[in-house]
């Protein structure tokens, strides 16, 4: 949360200066947007205090969005609602965030622009979808969407986390096994077949593994360097406005998990805009606010796109097949959608059959995972023991 002095225009063209806080410059942006105000420049100029407390995981923030919309939808205000969860919760860090909102909004801010303030436990995307609730009047059924969609992306991630622990487990000791035998085991052997050595006589096979082997020994500290150097210049690289969008175009190109990527993110844009649409929220607004769950550059460029589009008056589906990376049938049942006047149904169906098509997938990608690793492990064992007994066997030979 900082604090931001814009130079804007107004629908007149007269020049207004001002300064407003927000979470970020983006929001800022947006606020001044609905206010009918063009701007010219922006400047930070401070930095609103930090969050306190720990970390919130995801269902203990579901949670506070189920609690808060059943207690306002019986009727209890805002700030009592806030001071009854506070005193309800058992996570420290929670409560503190509760009580940080509670006073924020006792001073007059709205829930969104509280909420704004923790970044690390509010998501844009949750930011945003309260401040239309607000504005509509349905915070309400806002906040219970927003804790469905929670518990039903968490209910996502420990369903492919599961799946995910049997491979995980055998790729840690396939690494375990390779390390000690490379580190420990191969070495013993160099003395046996040092004169075969001498002599030439050793196999192909058996030198490549004994200089891999040696390789890793003396230069284990360099190997271990190397890999944090390619691991932090890449999340530097990541982090970046240039690596980001080369990343995003990446993930979506990748032979197997490009297409999974791009299912599941359209699936969550499809959930947020037709939850919009069914509250009532208008098109250009819900376009900008399902944009933030996509969590892909590329994707959400395309959906700007269909969004200047639309101001324009030409339907949704047509910018979103020109830009070329939502898939042909999600395109063509948003089609259908718009001709049928019932496009916020049609994205819950296919939010819906994404997932669940996606889902089997996962699970099927992760089931042929198993057998591949424990093929790769039995392979390089092979090689290791091939490499070590094809000198015993050329020595018994000799004798």
């Amino acid at each position: 949360m900082g604090s931001f002095e814009y130079t804007a225009r107004n629908r007149n063209g007269v020049l207004v200066r001002g300064v407003l806080e927000a979470a970020s410059q983006r929001e800022l942006l947006h606020r001044l947007a609905e206010q009918g105000l063009f701007v010219v420049s922006v400047r930070e100029t401070r930095t609103a205090r930090p969050v306190s407390g720990g970390r919130v995981r995801a269902r203990h923030v579901a949670w506070f969005y189920g609690a808060l919309a059943d207690l306002l939808q019986a009727g209890v205000p805002l700030l009592r609602a806030l001071e009854v969860l506070e005193g309800q919760t058992s996570h420290a860090a929670l409560a503190s965030v509760i009580e940080q909102l509670r006073a924020d909004v006792a001073e007059g801010m709205s829930l969104a622009e509280a909420m704004a303030r923790h970044p690390r436990v509010f998501s844009e995307l949750a930011v945003s979808m309260v401040r239309a609730g607000q504005e509509g009047g349905f915070l309400e059924d806002v906040l219970r969407r927003i804790a469905d969609f929670t518990e039903h992306q968490e209910e996502i991630k420990a369903r492919i986390l599961g799946a995910l622990t049997y491979p995980a487990f055998l790729l840690a000791v396939t690494s375990v096994v390779l390390t000690v035998m490379m580190t420990f085991f191969v070495p013993r052997f160099e003395l046996i077949f040092a004169r075969m050595r001498e002599r030439g006589q050793l196999p192909v096979l058996t030198e490549t593994l004994l200089a891999v082997s040696n390789g890793i020994k003396e230069h284990w500290l360099w190997l271990v360097a190397a890999f944090a150097v390619v691991v932090v210049a890449g999340y530097v690289v990541v982090r970046s406005d240039e690596g980001r969008a080369w990343w995003d175009r990446v993930k979506l190109r990748l032979p197997v998990l490009g297409p999974i990527w791009t299912g599941w993110a359209v699936a969550r844009f499809s959930r947020i805009l037709g939850t919009m649409l069914a509250n009532g929220v208008p098109i250009l607004t819900a376009l900008r606010i399902a944009r933030d769950s996509v969590g892909n550059r590329l994707l959400a460029t395309a959906i700007d796109r269909a969004a200047d589009s639309v101001s324009a008056g030409a339907t949704l589906s047509a910018p979103l097949k020109a830009a070329g990376v939502f898939p042909a049938d999600v395109v063509e049942m948003i089609a259908v959608g718009e001709e049928s006047n019932n496009l916020e149904n049609v994205l819950i169906r296919v939010a819906d059959t994404t997932e669940r098509r996606l889902t089997r997938q996962v699970e099927l990608l992760v089931r042929m995972l198993e057998p591949v690793l424990l093929l790769v492990m039995a392979g390089v064992t092979l090689l290791v023991v091939a490499a070590l007994l094809l000198p015993v066997m050329k020595m018994g030979t000799a004798l």
